[in-house]
């Protein structure tokens, strides 16, 4: 429910051609739910194991993790989806447009204009969980909301100027909690209620050290029982769970599943096995250059196809020579012959212009063609113009740098020695150094890495997208671009309340930053879901807010008799 909705983003439909494909026709959902069995998958970061269990460390994979147990004020309204005839894919990583949204913890919210504050009210009668050591069993309460967020911006691990514009957060009464504004914030809604770093933990479990998978507890529909670092995540059934899914006519208590594991394998093809031999039920991301021959082998599979939500790019050191010259960063661009590594690396799956902006952003994303000449140019290959500007840059026989990737990326480790071939063109002579995921994120987070950075980052939603890779100071401001005039203009966006005019302001700096080029604009690639099909009441929905894939596997059931009619 919305009371009083002032308009964050716009609700605009998610356009279904670029992110789901049609179900094949096996894909019939039994009348009638099943209760049992065991949900394992591949996530989407089947690489990675969980990176923390703690809020407080500000991390950017925690709702992937945690989603299952702790809840937040406001979620996806998974009844909207593209599957059940609604308007969303749920499959952008980090943007619920309002008219995608439902109350999660909270049953109702408003934006009150004067005071300038937003009021939630809880629902009433949710529960955590007895947690032995830990937590008696008790009802979720205003208190817990409070306490979390005063936690949370005591962090020092917290980004700088998300919260600048609450001014306090107070419990009303049992069931109120009222966020007081200094100014409006385009992405308050995101910030307060359905973020990256907004879910609600217990004070117990913080008292009994939150950052041990143990200890955590939280009202979500699942309670994590068991974590093997590189291995797997389990997570059994939460009991006393107060959400339902509504299957024809009839609500049903879930989660559905008795548990539900996450698979951590680092090896692409190891993984792919594994859907192939039905050890996992779901593989979430699989290459383009792997569907063809998975289509053959196992038929029966389920296909969903989507624009990744995460942008590729090489991010050049802007406060370091020779990337300090905007002369430079151009000739990188146009060294690269983006359309030819669409035709082979990507076999023609790859989008050549979809960030930082994702063309699902109606209104906020500029098609290439409408963006300004010096933008446009940045996708054209053009080797000897590459050659002119290095000339006139003072680099005339080329230079030579380290550019360092993430050896946990199957896309990145391949894609990168096609990037140092075509530079050598130019003379621009690169020395590769792949990293393990922890090193690789840690050096960028301490200002330590190198002056070129192969990585991927999610695009979020159209205000955070701009702010978080290109503001001054930014955590996650890889080529450490700074520009005061751009600075101020990211400030005036957020401040306004006219969506038509920061939709204007937007696809503005985002034209700009693009001719500026602190970053090597790479290709999107389009990735695959597949699924069994004893997954049932799914589509390939991906998440109901940052990165949090919880209530969508609360809410699958596992067809066991046709599973074993199919011999697993």
């Amino acid at each position: 429910m919305k009371v009083g909705w002032s308009r964050a983003f716009g609700a605009f439909a998610l356009s279904a051609g670029l992110l789901i494909g049609q179900p094949v026709a096996n894909a019939q959902t039994p009348a009638k739910p099943q209760y049992g069995g065991t949900l394992e998958i591949g996530t989407v970061f089947y690489t990675l194991s969980a990176l923390s269990w703690d809020p407080y460390d500000w991390n950017w994979k925690l709702n992937h993790d945690t989603g299952q147990f702790y809840e937040q004020l406001v979620a996806g309204d998974l009844d909207r989806s593209l599957r059940k005839g609604g308007k969303y894919s749920f499959s952008i990583d980090a943007f619920l447009p309002p008219g995608a949204q439902r109350g999660e913890l909270a049953e109702k919210w408003e934006l009150v204009q004067n005071p300038l504050s937003v009021v939630f009210t809880l629902r009433k009668g949710v529960m955590f969980p007895a947690k032995q050591g830990v937590m008696a069993e008790r009802e979720l309460t205003a208190d817990d909301v409070v306490f979390t967020y005063k936690r949370l911006i005591s962090s020092p691990k917290a980004i700088p100027g998300v919260y600048d514009f609450v001014d306090r957060v107070e419990a009303k009464d049992k069931y109120t909690v009222v966020y007081y504004l200094k100014e409006y914030n385009a992405d308050w809604d995101a910030r307060l209620a359905w973020g990256f770093y907004t879910p609600v933990t217990p004070k117990e479990v913080i008292d009994a050290g939150a950052t041990n998978w143990k200890n955590v507890n939280g009202t979500g529909p699942f309670m994590l029982t068991d974590f093997v670092q590189g291995n797997s995540n389990t997570y059994t059934k939460n009991p006393i769970y107060w959400d339902k899914e509504t299957i024809g006519g009839q609500a049903y208590k879930i989660p559905f599943v008795d548990k539900l594991i996450y698979r951590t394998i680092k090896d692409e093809a190891t993984m792919n096995a594994a859907l192939r031999t039905a050890k996992v039920d779901i593989l979430e991301s699989i290459s383009v250059r792997h569907v063809d021959e998975m289509k053959k082998s196992v038929p029966q599979l389920q296909w969903n196809k989507r624009l990744s939500t995460l942008g590729s790019f090489v991010a050049m050191r802007t406060d370091t020579k020779p990337f300090d010259d905007v002369r430079v960063r151009r000739a990188m661009n146009l060294a690269i012959n983006k359309k030819e590594i669409i035709a082979a690396h990507y076999q023609g799956q790859a989008e050549l212009h979809a960030y930082p902006m994702h063309p699902e952003w109606s209104g906020y994303f500029d098609p290439l063609d409408k963006l300004p000449p010096a933008a446009q140019e940045m996708y054209e290959y053009n080797p000897a113009k590459a050659k002119k500007l290095l000339a006139e840059a003072g680099y005339p026989k080329g230079f030579s740098f380290k550019m360092q990737f993430c050896a946990c990326s199957p896309d990145h480790t391949e894609l990168a020695p096609l990037l140092v071939a075509y530079l050598e063109q130019i003379g621009v002579k690169v020395e590769l150094q792949p990293m393990e995921y922890a090193a690789f994120l840690s050096t960028m987070m301490t200002r330590k890495h190198a002056s070129a950075y192969l990585m991927s980052s999610s695009h979020t939603n159209p205000t955070t997208s701009i702010r978080k890779s290109f503001t001054t100071g930014h955590q996650w401001n890889p080529s450490m671009y700074s520009d005061p005039k751009f600075d101020a203009k990211m400030e005036e966006v957020y401040r306004t309340q006219d969506e038509e005019k920061r939709m204007e302001m937007l696809r503005e700096m985002t034209a700009e930053i693009m001719a500026q080029a602190p970053y090597i604009w790479l290709p999107t690639q389009y990735v695959y879901a597949a699924w069994w099909p004893w997954v049932k009441n799914y589509g390939g929905e991906m998440y109901v807010g940052a990165l949090r894939p919880g209530p969508i596997y609360a809410r699958i059931w596992i067809d066991q008799e046709l599973k074993k009619k199919m011999g697993y």
